[in-house]
């Protein structure tokens, strides 16, 4: 039972009453035609489930504007057609194939805890973990061609993972179906906590830049 006495849960609380008398009340239009119609978002943000980088907050999003799929450092694994479990690529699969959104974004972000731990590991300390090391373990070609230091600053490791997934992500065939018929664009993006600054990766130069 939900023990609403719980500083935190109080919390979390007054903000469903802050966003039921934004979107329910005062914006009942859209809630309904969104619970009606379904949602129809030109957008897939490939997130971090870091709680400083939320992509509704960052973008100031309205529901149904985003389609939204948060994991460990915002990772894109290989194309893996089999019997396992693939909870991002299932969503990435609604979002392509059925949603038919226009734009993926990858979208990592500084001081990335995830991207931390593939660093530690390929430096050889080993993750008291059961998950999360494999899970990373995505990336670990990103983190071995920049050949990283075992410190705290792992930004250009958390670039090379935003490049790692977009390669990814073109593995992908029905993916690639799409862009190649020119209505399906890619976008590696990086967000700076510190600055608050937004950066975009540059397909041709392989660099990011502020937006």
């Amino acid at each position: 039972m939900t023990k609403v006495d719980d500083p935190a849960i109080r919390a979390l609380l007054a903000g469903y009453r802050s966003y039921k008398a934004l979107f329910y009340d005062k914006r009942g239009d859209l809630t309904r035609r969104l619970a009606s119609e379904g949602q129809q978002p030109n957008v897939l943000v490939i997130a971090c489930s870091d709680s400083r980088a939320d992509p509704a907050m960052l973008f100031n999003a309205d529901p149904g504007e985003i389609f939204v799929v948060r994991n460990v450092a915002a990772l894109v694994p290989p194309y893996e057609p089999d019997d396992g479990f693939h909870g991002v690529s299932a969503a990435i699969e609604f979002a392509v194939r059925d949603l038919m959104v226009s734009h993926i974004i990858v979208l990592g972000h500084s001081r990335c805890g995830g991207i931390a731990a593939l660093n530690e590991m390929v430096h050889g300390e080993p993750q008291e973990r059961e998950f999360i090391g494999p899970w990373v373990n995505v990336a670990r070609e990103a983190c071995a061609l920049h050949g990283a230091d075992l410190n705290e600053d792992t930004t250009s490791i958390e670039l090379a993972s935003i490049k790692n997934s977009i390669k990814n992500l073109k593995g992908f065939p029905w993916l690639m179906d799409r862009m190649n018929a020119g209505d399906l664009s890619l976008h590696g993006w990086w967000f700076d906590l510190d600055e608050g600054a937004l950066h975009a990766h540059d397909a041709k130069t392989g660099q990011f830049s502020p937006i």
